[in-house]
Order: structure tokens, then sequence, then C-alpha cells
């Protein structure tokens, strides 16, 4: 009651919320293990599991001469990687602090920042493990050449966006509908297993089989991930500026119905009988 506020200035305000974003981002890094140096390990390992066992099944099924012409492990890390990215972000989004949560007592802390640190954690553990695992297989296995290693990773970006605008959809829908969003987001990241198109090529396709995954937009963002990296590889039943428009409108959906949810969202929701 002895203090008077101090306004801050613009500058200082924005540092301050990238102070609190940037630890709260290595919070959310940690929260796999107490070592932060063995949860990116964990995800390392999950990677390299995830490549293998789509290496073992292409082989056994005999797929192994549809894919693009080029370095067949590049062409299976393409799809795992984008995949990856697109439901780790999903996943860390729906886990993160709602307006319910006990860390929201805090002053400084919002959902917007809990939503951002979320995001980037999961972008940076991504990202991470993507450079962990290329590096070894490029000085143990064989040289990898990327194409357009710009356009290459502006996809995995994109492939990081579009998660982001599916996870605040469902992190708005949570608090009315928990069970209902925990099976959603599950059976949401079974189906991208298939829909993403990271099975099979994207040209390929036969024009009845087309609608089934056009409508998704990790399958226009690996299908173009794919025409950066290989040099002889042309998209030609996928656009780079779907995805975006698709993001951008799931995005402010979600903010919109984020923003109504925390001005209604009461701790009793969530109290058992």
């Amino acid at each position: 009651m002895f203090q008077r506020p101090q306004r801050e200035t613009g500058l200082a305000s924005a540092a301050g919320i990238a102070d609190l974003i940037y630890h709260n981002t290595v919070r959310n890094v940690r929260k796999t293990h107490s070592n932060a140096l063995f949860a990116i390990l964990i995800n390392i390992f999950q990677t390299v599991v995830f490549v293998m066992i789509f290496y073992l099944l292409f082989v056994v099924l005999g797929m192994r001469g549809q894919a693009i012409r080029g370095n067949f492990m590049l062409y299976i890390m393409t799809g795992i990687f984008l995949y990856m990215v697109h439901t780790r972000v999903v996943q860390s989004i729906i886990s993160s602090e709602g307006p319910a949560s006990p860390m929201m007592k805090h002053a400084p802390m919002t959902t917007a920042i809990s939503i951002a640190s979320a995001a980037l954690g999961s972008l940076y553990i991504q990202v991470l493990s993507m450079a962990c695992v290329l590096y070894v297989y490029h000085v143990g296995w064989g040289p990898i050449t990327i194409h357009d290693p710009r356009g290459a990773f502006g996809m995995v970006f994109l492939a990081w966006f579009s998660g982001v605008g599916v996870g605040i959809i469902f992190l708005a829908i949570k608090p009315w509908a928990p069970s209902f969003v925990s099976m959603t987001s599950m059976i949401y990241t079974r189906a991208n297993m298939i829909a993403s198109g990271k099975m099979f090529v994207a040209n390929t396709l036969p024009a009845v089989m087309l609608p089934y995954f056009t409508w998704n937009p990790l399958f226009h963002v690996i299908d173009q991930a794919r025409g950066f990296t290989f040099v002889n590889y042309w998209p030609h039943n996928s656009a780079v500026m779907y995805p975006v428009y698709v993001s951008l409108g799931l995005l402010m959906v979600g903010m919109m119905g984020e923003f109504y949810t925390r001005k209604h969202a009461s701790i009793s929701w969530s109290a058992r009988r």
C-alpha cells in the first residue's frame, strides 16, 4: 500500500514477457525428466525408433520401390520428422496449463504465455532431435544432400505452426469436455499416421483418392517438404499456401475460443465427486 506503481515502457513489458516465456519454456522441456539433457535424449531415441520401425515396415511390405528416387532414409525422415513436429506440439498445447490451473494465480502468468511456452518448448526439442539424427546419419552412414535446406526447414516450421492451430482448438474445448478432447486428439494423432501421407508419394495417388488426403494441411506440408528435399521431385497434388491459410484460420478460431473459455472456466469443473 506504500509502494507507488510504475508504468513500464512497451519495450520493458515485451522483455518481461519474453523472459517469462523463456523460463516457462525451460520448465516445459524439463517436464519429462528432471535432467533437461535426458529429456532431449529420450525424444531423440523415440525419433530413431520411429524411423527404424517405418524402415523395416517399408522393407517387409516391399514398398521401398515406391519411394522417391534418392536417399531412401531421407525419404522416410521427411515424413517422420514433420509428423512428429506436428503431433508433439498438438499434445504439448493440450497438456499446457489452462485458465483454472494453479499457475494462473501468479500475476505475470497468463494462458497465452503457457501456450507460447508449450509450443516453443516442443519446437526446440523436435528441431534439436532432427539435427542430431541427421548429423549422426550423415557422419556414420552416408552423406545427406538436401536440395533446398531453407525451404525444407520452412516446411518444418509450417508443420509446427499448423500443429499450434490444431492444439489451440483442442485446448479451448478441453475445459468444457475433457474426455471428448482426450479421445478426439488421440484419434487425430492416429489418423494422421495415414492421412499425413508420410507413407507414400503424393504424386502417385490416383485422382479418386486425393479428396481423402488433400483436406489435411500436414499432407501438403510433407509433400512440399519432399519437393524441397529431393532435386528430382516436383509436387503436383499439394500447395504451400493451403496449410498457411488453414493454420491461420484455426489459430484465429482457437484464440477466440480460448478467450471465451478463459472468461467462463471454473476450477470446480475439474472437481470429482
